[in-house]
């Protein structure tokens, strides 16, 4: 009995109510509206994102490849400076590529190491030097990261239009209230008892 009596305080906007106004109909639509677009505007956000990382990632996989390369310089233990970030440096490389060409780039390296070490680097389609790709669990994590980013900020937007929708209707109702007011307030007069 509790239950059917707080199932029926929920929904007083689309039940018969002599006091229920017209625009108490429009905010219950908008309130139904922005929870089902949310639903599945958002899943669909997500999803939509989701896929679209995942299909960047793999093509990151696809095309970047690892070469061994040879350091040009000694690179110092305890270097601080430009082009240092943590344990490690920037610092000149060479690497031949499947074709045969030889090429020459800066890349980060570990800190202490002799010229003519012998270091991975990652490259690019075009043969530049480039950041390792995620592997498919760290891109994995990263796409769910982003579809559930896209996912809430889609469902913030559409909160943020329905709140904004309530707001005029609210401005709407007081302006009601005080015409109607005006109508009413004066024939109860100004007597005090």
């Amino acid at each position: 009995m509790d239950r059917s009596r707080h199932m029926k305080k929920r929904l007083w906007r689309w039940r018969n109510n002599p006091l229920r106004r017209h625009h108490d109909i429009l905010e219950a639509w908008i309130m139904l509206a922005v929870w089902a677009v949310t639903a599945v505007g958002g899943t669909v956000a997500g999803l939509v994102t989701a896929h679209a990382a995942d299909e960047v990632f793999a093509r990151q996989r696809a095309e970047r490849h690892f070469v061994r390369a040879v350091l040009l310089n000694d690179v110092p233990r305890n270097v601080a400076g430009d082009g240092a970030t943590g344990d490690k440096i920037s610092a000149r490389v060479r690497w031949t590529d499947p074709n045969g060409s030889a090429h020459t780039d800066t890349t980060l390296v570990d800190t202490g190491l002799n010229a003519g070490s012998r270091i991975v680097v990652w490259t690019d389609g075009r043969g530049g030097i480039t950041a390792e790709p995620p592997t498919p669990t760290e891109a994995a994590v990263e796409a769910g990261a982003l579809a559930t980013a896209a996912a809430l900020a889609f469902a913030g937007l559409a909160f943020g239009a329905g709140t904004l929708a309530r707001w005029r209707l609210d401005r709407r109702r007081i302006d009601q209230w005080g015409r109607e007011w005006d109508l009413v307030g004066p024939q109860w007069g100004h007597k005090t008892g």
